[in-house]
């Protein structure tokens, strides 16, 4: 099963043989889509200490210059899972880290679901995991099959963005323009999550657009943003009754929950990240009791531990629009997800390795 990823790992091992470049940073890729995020934030805050050189490393490319670049770096960092990792034997004064891309620990993934002995093979080689919170170590130690020693609660170095100097009112007139939204609308995102039960994924089937454009319409539109594996379920063919802006391939996702006012989501992580921002956000699960019967299952208690209101139809969904949405547990919420919240997250990252670089 794991044959070609063994056959990786011993070309890769060949490599180890040379010297170890104490300047020389690998960030393990597979599309420049990929960087964008944990990975580019780190190469930006080593930029800021010194002289170093940067080789990307594309999974599905068997380059061996960039293999042998890889093999002879002093770090690696990495973003996502990289099974040929398991067979890899990196030069021990290489540190290996992987940053994960998701905050916190919401819907259970890795080995709490599958994979189990894969991803002890793979956690096995790796040196240390990033992740944002003490509280969450436990999920992620079962989710990596990692000794919790490894385990680094130091933040995720994307979610620096939100602490930049950015003209939201600039940022949001753009979107504006060229949407053709009016200035004093409240922009509320939706970000439905991909069901394995194909029957949910036409959010529209549940979501009453009519009703919601009639109520809500003088004073909110309706942004979606899709899950890339259900954008199939909206072609063409498929009628939709009532007005949205689809920004399913908005470039920037972080960008977008900047400029949004009212986050609408199902069971999807992105939530984390606008808890962040101190926003409200509404949890519209009319497919929860199948969600929780046949997909992965939640590190928390769904019906308890929300930082929102939980909504199971239309009706239910525009009242608490109108009404107000309670936000009052989005603090102990956040206070499980993130030990810091301060934008110095890269920074925090970049300080450790460099010191557990010297010290070898």
């Amino acid at each position: 099963m794991f044959f070609k990823h063994k056959v990786f790992g011993k070309i890769f091992n060949v490599f180890t043989k040379f010297p170890i470049n104490d300047n020389l940073i690998s960030f393990i890729i597979d599309s420049n889509e990929s960087f964008s995020g944990n990975l580019e934030y780190i190469k930006n805050e080593f930029e800021k200490r010194g002289n170093f050189e940067f080789n990307f490393y594309y999974k599905d490319q068997l380059s061996f210059s960039s293999l042998k670049k890889l093999a002879t770096s002093k770090y690696v960092f990495l973003n996502d899972n990289f099974f040929p990792l398991a067979f890899m034997n990196f030069n021990e004064r290489t540190l290996v880290v992987q940053l994960w891309h998701a905050p916190g620990a919401f819907k259970k993934f890795g080995g709490s679901v599958e994979n189990k002995e894969m991803l002890k093979l793979i956690s096995d080689n790796t040196d240390f995991l990033i992740v944002t919170s003490t509280y969450i170590e436990d999920y992620y130690h079962e989710a990596f099959q990692i000794d919790k020693s490894k385990i680094k609660p130091l933040g995720l170095p994307r979610a620096d963005y939100y602490f930049e100097n950015h003209d939201i009112g600039k940022l949001r007139d753009e979107f504006n323009k060229k949407y053709d939204v009016p200035s004093d609308k409240i922009i509320i995102l939706y970000t439905p999550t991909f069901r394995e039960n194909e029957e949910f994924n036409n959010v529209f089937n549940y979501l009453d657009l009519n009703k919601f454009n009639e109520e809500l319409s003088d004073e909110y539109v309706l942004v979606l943003r899709l899950h890339p594996k259900i954008k199939k379920f909206y072609s063409e063919d498929i009628s939709v009754d009532g007005y949205y802006i689809d920004c399913s391939d908005y470039k920037n996702e972080q960008e977008l929950l900047l400029i949004s006012d009212i986050l609408i989501t199902d069971y999807s992580s992105i939530m984390i990240e606008f808890a962040m921002l101190n926003k409200p956000i509404i949890f519209f699960a009319y497919d929860l009791d199948n969600y929780l019967n046949n997909e992965r299952g939640f590190y928390l208690d769904y019906k308890k531990d929300l930082p929102g209101p939980i909504v199971w139809d239309s009706n239910g969904l525009i009242s608490v629009i109108l009404e107000g949405v309670d936000s009052s547990n989005s603090s102990s919420f956040l206070k499980t997800q993130f030990d810091y919240v301060d934008g110095k997250s890269s920074k925090r990252v970049v300080d450790f390795v460099l010191d557990k670089g010297e010290r070898q």
